[in-house]
């Protein structure tokens, strides 16, 4: 079966603009379907695929899309049915890569499909927004995105040199396939700057075992990345080491990864060690940027744009129950690692984050919380997170999950 690039547009607005796209990666030697996502006037240029065939994709049918006066409603509409569309068409093989073109209303409508497709296929998105934050767009996946400098809306001398050059990426793209990745099984950790001796000793013990590592900065969208390749099949175990994203979640810090942190990875059952690094820690930007209801704490700023704030006994316990509410879910192998002689770089005798107390209660709360099973456990270590030793532990820890892992499937 012949594999397409399906180009998107709301082509009522942008159809003479998809169809040069279409046209310059045809020539690029790539075959293209055009498809129309409009909502509102007939399309200005017919397309391979009408709009009436995407909404009938949507979970309440055509008339759940195309029946809505409201523009925004039915926008919202038709980029669910965009994206069973597109989930239906690339499990039929039939998918090579995804172009879309938008204005604010085209790249909201379209991004979330593209963020549904697996991590490697191509996706680009050219969009009026892609100058600014591109974060809701593009979160934890491959998504290209390209300013088109001038508005989506007909064709002169810039669109065409920007839209041309969009095309013929996205054909480079298609025509020069990356190979999958090697034959060693490759493993996903978790690090920030103030776990990074332990997880450089982790990584390069295991990758001198025949791993591959893949070191995800935990941001938010770090995590978040992680499991989406967890999920796509890229990665075959992993080391949490660096779990401070809940404190984020549970603080409101701007570095949460989101209520579903360790979901994907649960619910993929691969081989999971996890620890607790920089829970110590809740992520602001600029000092001036930090919410006044937090005046009183204890900050730490680590540079100008990042401020840290110390998490407090209770907040380390609400991370303990949330961590042990989704840990408690898991049916593959899994063991926690809690480093006793602190989180994080900063939390450690003469650090400005040092605090016995509230560690305890973290510590505590995880093991009074998480239900240890024949498959789940716990163990408690009098090390500091970037010592050595538990840097060596946590290696014998994923040879230990990886080795019961392997015992169960066979």
């Amino acid at each position: 079966m012949t594999r397409s690039l399906y180009a998107i547009a709301t082509m009522d607005t942008k159809g003479q603009e998809v169809a040069y796209v279409a046209q310059r990666a045809r020539v690029a030697g790539v075959p293209v379907i055009t498809v129309d996502v409009g909502t509102q006037q007939e399309p200005a240029v017919a397309p391979d695929v009408a709009r009436e065939a995407v909404a009938r994709h949507h979970p309440k049918g055509a008339k759940a899309v195309l029946g809505l006066t409201d523009r925004g409603q039915a926008v919202t509409a038709m980029g669910e049915a965009l994206e069973a569309f597109l989930k239906a068409e690339h499990e039929a093989g039939k998918v090579a890569g995804v172009i879309g073109l938008g204005g604010s209303g085209g790249t909201a409508l379209i991004t979330p499909a593209l963020k549904a497709l697996p991590i490697g296929l191509p996706k680009f998105m050219v969009s009026t927004l892609a100058s600014g934050n591109t974060k809701p767009y593009v979160g934890e996946s491959d998504i290209a995105m390209l300013y088109s400098v001038v508005d989506v809306a007909g064709l002169n001398p810039v669109s065409r040199q920007v839209l041309g050059n969009a095309a013929h990426a996205v054909a480079g793209m298609i025509l020069n396939e990356v190979p999958r990745g090697g034959e060693k099984p490759t493993l996903g950790m978790t690090m920030f700057g103030v776990t990074t001796p332990c997880v450089t000793a982790v990584r390069e013990a295991l990758e001198r075992e025949g791993y591959d590592g893949l070191v995800f900065h935990a941001t938010g969208t770090g995590g978040r990345a992680m499991e989406k390749l967890v999920e796509a099949g890229y990665i075959e175990g992993v080391l949490d080491v660096t779990t401070t994203e809940v404190a984020d979640e549970i603080g409101g810090g701007v570095l949460s990864a989101g209520p579903d942190r360790f979901e994907r990875i649960l619910a993929k059952g691969v081989p999971y060690v996890v620890s607790l690094g920089a829970l110590d820690m809740i992520n602001f930007g600029a000092r001036e940027t930090v919410p006044a209801k937090f005046e009183g704490r204890r900050f730490h700023v680590h540079n100008a744009q990042v401020t840290l704030m110390r998490t407090t006994p209770g907040e380390c316990r609400a991370a303990a129950r949330f961590i042990a509410e989704k840990l408690n879910r898991s049916r593959a192998p899994l063991l926690v690692l809690i480093p006793e002689g602190g989180v994080s770089a900063l939390d450690a005798p003469g650090q400005p984050f040092h605090d016995p107390e509230a560690d305890a209660a973290l510590f505590d709360e995880l093991e009074r919380r998480l239900k240890i099973t024949e498959q789940r456990q716990l163990r408690r270590l009098p090390h500091h997170i970037n010592a050595p030793e538990f840097a060596a532990a946590l290696v014998g820890a994923y040879r230990e999950v990886a080795k019961s892992a392997a015992k169960h499937a066979s």
